[in-house]
């Protein structure tokens, strides 16, 4: 079939590309709507991430005109200042089983960012590494967690195709609570508290913007040198952790300080993901009650990110929030947890999941090509 890809200008545009993968996904047990109220915030000039990243939205069409894919090209300014090169992004692509669609809409990301001065393509990026990525190369057959992709089982095929190689693996790790909390970390846990003057508490949502303040003070230097990790501003920061509020718990998102200074932060969200299924991208009239009733029993959580600054590293500072989060977690109800995602060079941290007894049940992939 004839394939033309062209870029989404009009609102119509948009919306079909905020709603493809509602078609492409229609029968997929695995597949979580985003809510749409929350994909137009994103795609909105109030996401503060536009002031320094550029991004071209494009629909791939067949001859009759219906929409069978689609796909970003962009460029993060602070990626390329942070990292000296010059490197163009896609994300959010979604296809139907077709190769020549799929080299269409890849063929124009390249092409655009080519044009731009870009040397290499690197993705999939939504639209960064602090939001979801990459393609699915293990664990297709269950839902993804809050805030973790889900993609076709035909995009890595897709990809070595179109020549492009792996640029990074990035980890998830299963954990169910096996009825007790591991001796070893109480015991060193409890080392830590005897020896230092760290503290460890919950966030607290009455002084929520101070709190978010404290953890951004520890993001950027904890992550610094971490593989495609770009410096957020603190607009975006805030912005995310806004966005994030109505389903933070504070049981589960921990500050580490040492004489009310912040020296590490974990943040850990309840699984949304079975209800959101439910909801399938619509808060009225009935996604609502999905919301507010099934969020009683949610017993799932996922680990989305943990960092201690440099300077108070190998103190056992991350195991105390890990520590305090199970403690605290447990007594809520969660009995599952996904830790994600893990750099597959992250040696230390692997270490950690083995030891604690968790699994690597998933693994996504960054791929890239040069240009």
């Amino acid at each position: 079939m004839g394939i033309s890809v062209q870029e989404a200008v009009s609102s119509r545009d948009m919306r079909q590309f905020i709603r493809y993968p509602f078609s492409l996904y229609a029968r997929d047990p695995c597949f979580v709507p985003h809510l749409l109220s929350e994909r137009k915030r994103f795609f909105s000039h109030k996401n503060p991430l536009f002031e320094f990243t550029e991004v071209d939205y494009l629909l791939a069409r067949n001859s009759e005109g219906k929409v069978v894919g689609r796909i970003t090209a962009h460029i993060n300014r602070r990626h390329n200042e942070y990292w000296h090169e010059k490197a163009g992004f896609f994300g959010f692509f979604e296809s139907v089983p077709d190769l020549e669609v799929a080299r269409a809409l890849l063929a124009a990301a390249e092409g655009r960012l080519r044009r731009r001065g870009m040397t290499v393509i690197r993705g999939p990026f939504n639209l960064s590494t602090n939001e979801e990525c990459g393609f699915l190369v293990k664990g297709f057959d269950m839902l993804p967690v809050v805030m973790m992709s889900y993609s076709k089982e035909y995009y890595p095929d897709f990809m070595a195709k179109l020549g492009y190689t792996k640029a990074k693996d990035l980890l998830a790790y299963s954990y169910g609570h096996k009825g007790y909390i591991p001796d070893y970390l109480r015991r060193f846990s409890e080392r830590v508290v005897g020896r230092s003057t760290v503290t460890v508490r919950q966030i607290r949502m009455d002084r929520f913007e101070e709190d978010v303040r404290k953890a951004f003070s520890v993001y950027n230097q904890a992550w610094a040198r971490n593989w495609g990790f770009i410096p957020m501003t603190e607009a975006e920061f805030t912005y995310m952790a806004r966005e994030l509020k109505p389903v933070v718990d504070t049981s589960i998102a921990q500050i580490a300080e040492i004489g009310g200074a912040p020296v590490g932060f974990l943040l850990g969200l309840p699984d949304y993901n079975p209800i959101f299924k439910k909801m399938n991208g619509r808060i009225f009239p009935f996604g609502i009650f999905h919301f507010l009733l099934g969020r009683r029993h949610i017993s799932r959580l996922r680990v989305v990110t943990m960092g201690v600054v440099p300077e108070h590293r190998k103190r056992g500072i991350d195991s105390l929030l890990i520590y305090r989060t199970f403690v605290d977690g447990l007594e809520k109800g969660y009995r599952w947890a996904e830790f994600s995602w893990v750099l597959e060079d992250n040696e230390i941290f692997k270490r950690a999941m083995d030891r604690l007894g968790a699994e690597q049940y998933k693994t996504y992939r960054i791929y890239e090509k040069n240009l």
